[in-house]
């Protein structure tokens, strides 16, 4: 072509309407390498307004899938113009892939999707697909009373009181055990769960993000419990105060029992289908620095869809990883899905930690 054609074409091109241009991606997909997990499908479903899982999530599906070999999805909610947008609660473009999914992981707070992705969603849990529910997955939604959907509500009082996160993963909100943004947490293996084999290779886990008041069912296996520190660093003395409980007002010192903090649970559904439950009240950006929670949440895949867990799984970053600090309103603005794929690095100027 000649040099003028390629002016021409050039500037014909920039005058093309965006509409018609190549569409943006809405979400991102990362094809397995060679691994245990091929063959697998695993589908992360973002959308919280404070913990940063739109940013921890790609950083977790690159390392299953580059690592472990893991068929990894990412859905994210989307603002129309394709911008990520944690507080537009009603987005989760290309939900079709749950359909696909072998197991489901969950950073979600207060959603209300519309009737075709909670359809879709609804579907496949029934089916019996598992979960992986990190942090304020434990309140995943937040209907109206009217709503059709209104059971899966953090707040239902029934047929679910409590909710998709109660009836289903084992606990709903309740309360920062500690004071939030004040005491952080460190994880404390539960007596008699040291051998299982979701704790492989897993050493202390210290958690920015605090320890949350849960009281899950008897049905629950405990593997964690949530330590209050005093303050926010791993070397932080224990915290030693007295708290009520939410559940009957009586109160008890934060470390005695401990809260939990990790647990599995395998839930028959209505359907009569088992869905297998890992849920960590662990799991902001920023706690997921630590290398033995990222262990933990890839333990947790392998485990999800019955295969074995690796003595001490590979959880090396695939590309550099600098996760903003927790907040409402606080999300990076202006983020694409072009911005989170392989070989992409979000640079350290999100929000900082204290």
């Amino acid at each position: 072509m000649k040099p003028y054609h390629l002016l021409i074409y050039s500037l014909l091109a920039s005058c093309v309407p965006l509409g018609l241009r190549a569409a943006e991606a809405s979400s991102l997909h990362f094809p397995g390498k060679d691994g245990p997990g091929k063959g697998k499908h695993i589908v992360f479903l973002t959308g919280d307004e404070e913990y940063r899982g739109e940013e921890s999530s790609p950083m977790l599906a690159k390392i299953l899938s580059q690592h472990h070999g893991f068929d990894c999805t990412v859905l994210f909610a989307l603002d129309a113009d394709g911008t990520i947008n944690p507080d537009n609660q009603q987005s989760l473009p290309d939900s079709e892939a749950i359909e696909q999914a072998d197991a489901l992981i969950l950073n979600l707070r207060f959603r209300q999707w519309p009737d075709a992705v909670m359809e879709r969603f609804e579907k496949a849990w029934l089916s019996g697909k598992p979960i992986i529910a990190l942090r304020t997955s434990t309140h995943p939604f937040n209907f109206p009373a009217e709503s059709r959907w209104a059971r899966y509500s953090w707040n239902s009082q029934a047929p679910w009181q409590g909710g998709f996160g109660k009836e289903v993963l084992g606990e709903t909100w309740v309360s920062h055990w500690g004071e939030h943004n004040v005491h952080a947490a460190l994880s404390v293996i539960e007596p008699g769960a040291e051998n299982e084999p979701l704790l492989r290779g897993v050493g202390d886990i210290f958690a920015l993000s605090d320890v949350y008041e849960t009281h899950p069912p008897a049905d629950a296996k405990i593997l964690m419990r949530g330590k209050v520190l005093s303050g926010m660093k791993p070397d932080s003395p224990a915290l030693i105060a007295n708290k009520p409980r939410s559940t009957d007002q009586v109160e008890q010192p934060v470390n005695d029992p401990m809260m939990p903090l990790t647990w599995t649970r395998d839930y028959k559904n209505e359907a009569g289908n088992t869905n297998r439950i890992f849920l960590t009240t662990m799991g902001a950006a920023t706690d997921l620095e630590d290398e033995n929670l990222r262990r933990l949440i890839v333990n947790a895949a392998y485990w999800s869809v019955s295969l074995e867990v690796p003595n001490k799984a590979d959880v090396t970053y695939l590309d550099d990883y600098y996760p903003s600090y927790f907040g409402f309103k606080t999300f990076r603005k202006g983020l694409k899905i072009a911005d989170l794929g392989l070989g992409k690095a979000l640079p350290a100027t999100g929000t900082p930690k204290p």
